[in-house]
């Protein structure tokens, strides 16, 4: 099912009607909230690689590109819950095991519980890296990396497997672009040839 599923995206209406199909207001917010999110946070993460050490520094540009990540996905959760789900927890956990089932057979809205700890997670990373640059930078790698599993686990199945037509791709290239940011770099020597 999740195969047929994927083939989805090859949609056979022109381009045009893929990017401006009619929508109303609330899914324009919702949607537009999350690809802000998504695209500010790995334009941050790609800043915080370009730094030495990977880190974001005190007073860098990706910290608030980090941040403004977070706000636009606090405002995706808030304009999801006013939109779609009329502020219900009930309603957005059924809403969630429908959208499961529609993919893998399964109708679970667990899925939910995901979302609450993505955005918790988000703005804890957000508030450390404010509240104390020197221990969020200094953090033990294995933390890094599990939040960054997590990142790229909650991205790929929201931006990709449950996203539809044009915007499947936009997310797939978005965890390309990720990817890109967090793989690890060697440093190399500049080698000079004398003529």
């Amino acid at each position: 099912m999740l195969f047929r599923q994927t083939w989805r995206c090859f949609d056979s209406r022109p381009l045009a009607a893929l990017f401006f199909s009619r929508v109303d207001t609330g899914e324009w917010l919702t949607r537009s909230a999350v690809w802000l999110a998504l695209l500010l946070y790995v334009i941050a993460e790609w800043v915080k690689a370009a730094r030495p050490g990977g880190q974001f520094d005190t007073n860098t540009t990706g910290r608030w590109l980090n941040t403004l990540g977070c706000a636009a996905f606090l405002a995706h959760v808030a304009f999801a819950f006013h939109f779609y789900h009329s502020w219900s927890h009930w309603k957005a956990y059924a809403h969630t095991a429908r959208q499961t089932a529609e993919w893998f057979g399964w109708s679970w809205g667990g899925g939910l519980y995901f979302n609450y700890a993505f955005a918790l997670l988000w703005v804890g990373e957000v508030v450390w890296s404010w509240a104390s640059p020197i221990s969020h930078r200094a953090r033990s790698m294995w933390m890094t990396i599990l939040v960054r599993v997590f990142f790229f686990f909650m991205m790929f199945n929201g931006a990709v497997v449950f996203a539809r037509g044009a915007g499947r791709w936009f997310g797939l290239v978005l965890c390309l672009l990720l990817a890109g940011a967090w793989w690890p770099r060697r440093k190399t020597r500049g080698y000079h040839t004398s003529e």
